[in-house]
């Protein structure tokens, strides 16, 4: 169960008591991200992300940041997503309100010191370079360029190397001031808490003053129509060149978004399909034609759009047949040569709400359940109701939404390996 409340400022706190914890997790989300950065701007959501934790007016280093969690036992990072970016610590109970006191201070009285700033680029440069030198990640993003194209949720949150080494310290205050304000702005805490709490230390803490503009900065509203008649192969297909031991593949369709109301169809689909160790992907692919090592399939779902993929590391001399595996299951399952039975729908039902329910016994997990829903303003539901939503659907459900998504001339891949001049022959392999 959770409670919610708007302060007038348009600031939402959401608490999630779990009294049989002894811990709670303080998350702040922020609806900023990549898809909110222009071509100029790539990058400047995920380095503030950092320069937040450099100080500010009680805690005004990094170091003192980073002692202060030390000195509770407390756990504390920060992540920059698409359409959110979050900020949570997680402590024992009896230490809560220093949870709101750290990270108040960190958000609300950042300075962005430029002296800060310069070490910080060489630090994002390398994690740029590592990301860059691993292909299971880099295949990733190949994929979300070659889907969106030019819009920005096509964009990597890492950002360019030129933002990297030109971003100063004006730019960092000035998106903060776009996109930091209170009505853009969720505060979740779970675990040992009571609404009470949060509120009062809420308020303690988080003073935004009346210093700040109503959040204007909207997204780029995505359609998929593009998609909806024939493209060309250069369009659907990706392949990146470069010497690895193994081939990396992700080959899948456009999704539905967060809030359609076909997305527990889509999200058992994912399981059936490629979701663990008893699905079709992984029994066909690997399991039986020995193609791979890893292979999985899973949703990547927004507020306007979505992803449905399949991604393997396979073997670099079979990477046509495995191309051809994975189209295999996407059609056997479309087109219902193999149909779902009941008890592949019940397995996945079941498979998922356990894990689920195991994630959802850690505070952490929880409030990033709730506080995504609020931040991207989606139709709320708590953990019951969601389970419900599960439930209810059909095998008549999933084999009329995987009809749906896997259209032929909407398939896409994106592919990783040492593939000089066999660029064509495998994309043809895929559209075939």
């Amino acid at each position: 169960m959770f409670t919610q409340k708007k302060l007038s400022n348009g600031l939402q706190i959401v608490t999630s008591n779990i009294e049989s914890t002894n811990t709670v997790t303080l998350l702040i989300l922020v609806g900023a991200g990549s898809r909110y950065e222009t071509e100029k701007e790539r990058g400047l959501a995920h380095f503030q992300e950092h320069m937040f934790f450099k100080g500010g007016n009680r805690f005004k280093t990094a170091k003192d940041v980073a002692e202060a969690i030390d000195g509770v036992g407390g756990d504390f990072n920060a992540f920059t997503g698409k359409e959110y970016v979050g900020y949570y610590v997680k402590v024992a109970s009896e230490k809560k309100e220093f949870a709101f006191d750290v990270l108040s201070d960190m958000l609300l009285n950042a300075h962005f010191p430029q002296e800060e700033i310069e070490k910080e680029r060489g630090v994002i440069l390398e994690e740029m370079n590592m990301y860059e030198d691993m292909p299971i990640y880099k295949i990733g993003w190949d994929f979300e360029e070659l889907m969106f194209g030019e819009h920005p949720m096509a964009k990597d949150q890492i950002g360019t190397v030129e933002l990297i080494k030109t971003v100063n310290q004006e730019d960092f205050q000035r998106y903060k001031q776009k996109l930091y304000t209170p009505d853009n702005i969720v505060i979740t805490a779970t675990g040992n808490i009571t609404e009470q709490e949060n509120l009062e230390f809420t308020k303690k803490y988080f003073n935004f003053g009346d210093k700040f503009e109503k959040q204007t900065c909207f997204a780029t509203p995505f359609s998929w129509n593009e998609f909806n008649s024939d493209e060309s192969s250069n369009k659907r297909v990706f392949i990146r060149n470069k010497k690895t031991e193994q081939a990396q593949v992700v080959i899948g369709y456009p999704g539905v978004n967060r809030n359609d109301e076909r997305g527990p169809a889509v999200t058992l689909l994912s399981v059936i399909l490629g979701g663990n160790m008893s699905s079709r992907m992984f029994s066909s692919v690997r399991e039986k034609k020995g193609l791979c090592y890893s292979i999985s399939s899973s949703v990547d779902a927004y507020t306007d759009c979505a992803l449905f993929s399949t991604r393997a590391g396979v073997t670099i001399e079979r990477t046509r047949e495995a191309i051809e595996a994975i189209k295999e299951e996407y059609s056997k399952i479309s087109s219902g040569s193999e149909q779902i039975t009941e008890k592949e729908l019940e397995r996945a039902k079941n498979y998922y709400k356990g894990k689920l329910t195991l994630r959802m016994e850690d505070s952490e997990s929880v409030a990033n359940f709730l506080g995504t829903q609020f931040v991207l303003k989606d139709k709320v539901k708590s953990l019951d109701e969601y389970f419900e939503l599960i439930e209810a659907v059909t095998v008549e459900d999933v084999s009329a939404v995987a009809k749906e998504l896997f259209v032929k001339n909407k398939i896409s891949m994106a592919l990783i390996g040492p593939f000089e001049g066999k660029e064509k022959e495998l994309e043809e392999v895929l559209l075939a």
